[in-house]
């Protein structure tokens, strides 16, 4: 993919996200119910990350253009793979005086609160949950999942928080209330990239966005419009965060207890964090080996290998493996495993050298292919993948399962317009199931940007 493909990629998704925070503003000026309002306002600051996050992508990617044509090329040093990473379960204990919660005592302050998570330039919102004095713990059941992850990752979690006011009445806007904030966007790309920051706002710089202590600010049509969701706490998590299991992690508050959205929190979290490295998920070379199985220098076996996890397959033949047959001989791979070749050919050609470790004890193998070629190849592939396993570190020890809830929320099936449904809805009828109302902003946001076009 060439500089400008690169580019208009970029662009079409800032646009996009663009488009989808206009749609959501207007959604916001036209709800007439609190409920309505929080999640618009959600996907509002949710749409405004975003596009700050895609800015400072563009910004680095025309820094390293700039310097490919000065003749600065970036480094021939290997590169780890990709992988996916799931953030799942997360659980925020909260801290009641005793007055508040055993007593029941003062008012009884609800507050909105979700998460918003940022891993590189793919942000992902949580579900929006309502908290109170009878909660013990805030709860959230998604299973977040990012696809392109290196293992330099930084997952940066926010807890945002709202006061739940009981008297909510649509903000009254001037009659500019609901300018277009991509309609220029057709034009060029610096029309383009003006337009996006603009509807972010008043940032000083588009460059790489630190650690936000406040929420991103919205536009000045958008700072009187619908409730406010603050910052409450954040934390950043790291390779070195990820197991198989639920582990506690520190919040760092950002927030004080006279704050109006405030919630007493413990100050952290509980959630699983797991990754899955394409090099344990994928395979990554396979073909016709030799491998030498006794000490005798003549005596080799052709077989057919395939490089998988954390262990190297030699089958009979092809046909062996896919019958699910059991391989002939399995050579455990692991990060600390020796591959090296023999800088003399010998009767077999080059061979490769696998020093690793079988039952406790320290075993090399000996391979090599039919042609020089091909044992290039292998070597290659080997040190690679030795190198991803190094890189992902304890990630590599096993590999762990990323488990997908299905939603237990049950969603009725609308007839009519969406649109009319959320913002003008009639009194609920016996026996009809309440909508999550999260599931029907989503739907109208996609649909307002589809029709928009």
């Amino acid at each position: 993919m060439n500089d400008n493909t690169q580019d208009e990629e970029v662009l079409k998704q800032i646009e996009r996200e663009v488009r989808m925070r206009e749609g959501a503003s207007k959604l916001l000026a036209a709800c007439s119910r609190r409920e309505q309002a929080l999640e618009a306002s959600k996907s509002l600051l949710t749409c405004n990350a975003r596009i700050l996050a895609l800015l400072s992508q563009l910004q680095r990617m025309r820094k390293a253009q700039i310097l490919q044509r000065v003749g600065r090329r970036p480094s021939e040093d290997l590169v780890s793979c990709m992988g996916k990473v799931a953030f799942s379960d997360l659980r925020i204990p909260l801290m009641w005086k005793d007055s508040e919660y055993f007593k029941n005592k003062g008012e009884l302050q609800r507050c909105a609160v979700f998460c918003l998570l940022q891993c590189g330039t793919e942000i992902h919102d949580t579900d929006l949950v309502m908290v109170d004095r009878t909660l013990t713990d805030i709860c959230f059941e998604d299973t977040i999942i990012f696809n392109e992850v290196g293992p330099g990752f930084q997952l940066r979690v926010e807890l945002y928080s709202s006061c739940a006011v009981e008297g909510f009445s649509p903000a009254a806007l001037g009659p500019r209330r609901l300018s277009r904030l991509g309609g220029s966007l057709g034009c060029s790309s610096g029309t383009k990239i003006r337009a996006a920051f603009e509807s972010a706002t008043g940032c000083g710089s588009c460059g790489d966005v630190g650690p936000r202590r406040v929420s991103p600010p919205l536009s000045p049509d958008l700072s009187t419009l619908g409730p406010k969701y603050n910052l409450l706490a954040h934390t950043t998590l790291r390779i070195e965060h990820v197991q198989d299991s639920f582990k506690t992690h520190d919040l760092s508050l950002a927030a004080t207890e006279d704050s109006p959205f405030w919630l007493p929190l413990y100050g952290n979290m509980c959630c699983r964090l797991v990754a899955q490295p394409l090099c344990m998920i994928q395979s990554v070379i396979s073909g016709q080996l030799k491998v030498k199985l006794e000490e005798d220098l003549n005596c080799w076996q052709n077989v057919y290998g395939i490089l998988r996890g954390q262990s190297l397959l030699c089958y009979q033949n092809q046909e062996d493996l896919e019958s699910e047959d059991k391989p002939l001989l399995v050579i455990h791979i692991r990060k600390d495993t020796l591959v090296c070749v023999s800088e003399r050919d010998s009767a077999h050609g080059r061979n490769i050298y696998i020093s690793t470790q079988r039952q406790g004890e320290d075993v090399t193998y000996m391979l090599t292919t039919h042609t020089p070629e091909d044992t290039q190849r292998w070597a290659e592939a080997l040190w690679q993948h030795v190198y991803n396993m190094s890189q992902w570190n304890q990630c590599c020890d096993c590999l762990m399962k990323i488990e997908m809830l299905s939603s237990s929320k049950p969603i009725a099936v609308k007839q009519g317009s969406l649109y009319h449904e959320i913002v003008t809805p009639s009194a609920p009828r016996e026996g009809l199931v309440v909508p999550d109302l999260s599931v029907e902003i989503r739907t109208l946001l996609s649909s307002y940007y589809k029709e928009s076009y």
